[in-house]
C-alpha cells in the first residue's frame, strides 16, 4: 500500500507520472502449476539500487533492529517497519523474486535469493512486462 500512496503522491505532482498505468492496485496471482502465490502492485516500483538498498540489507539490519527494539518493549506493531514481513516469504518459499519496474530507472530488475545470506539482482531478459510496479 506504500508503494501505491508514493505513486499517488507523485501523479499529484506530476499527471503524467502514472503513463499508461492508471489505476493503482495490488492483485494477488497463483499458478498451481508453477506452485507459485505472487503479490503484483502499480505502484512505485524499485529501481536496481534500491532492489539492492532496501532488499539486500533489510533482513541483516532489519531483523537485528526488529529483536533490540521488542527486547526493550517496543510495540510489536513494528513489525512491518523492519522488514521481517517480506523475510517471512522464506518461512513459505525455497526461493523468493521480485521484479520491479520504477519511473526513474529506463530498465525492469529481478531481484532473486534463496534466503541464504546471498542475493542476485539482474536486468529482467524479458523486458519492461510491468510498465512500473513490482512483482513479489
Amino acid at each position: 500500500a506504500d508503494a501505491l500512496e508514493k505513486a499517488r503522491f507523485h501523479s499529484v505532482q506530476d499527471e503524467s507520472y502514472l503513463g499508461d498505468t492508471k489505476d493503482l492496485e495490488i492483485k494477488l496471482e497463483h499458478d498451481p502449476e508453477a506452485k507459485t502465490i505472487s503479490i503484483v502492485d502499480t505502484g512505485i516500483g524499485m529501481s536496481k539500487a534500491d532492489l539492492i538498498n532496501n532488499l539486500g540489507t533489510v533482513a541483516k539490519s532489519g531483523t537485528t533492529n526488529f529483536l533490540e527494539a521488542m527486547a526493550e518493549g517496543a510495540d510489536t506493531n513494528l513489525i512491518g517497519q523492519f522488514g521481517v514481513g517480506f523475510y517471512s516469504a522464506f518461512l513459505v518459499a525455497d526461493k523468493v523474486s521480485v521484479t520491479s519496474k520504477c519511473n526513474d530507472d529506463p530498465v525492469q530488475h529481478v531481484w532473486e535469493s534463496s534466503a541464504d545470506a546471498s542475493f542476485t539482482v539482474v536486468d529482467d531478459p524479458r523486458g519492461n512486462t510491468l510498465g512500473r510496479g513490482s512483482r513479489v
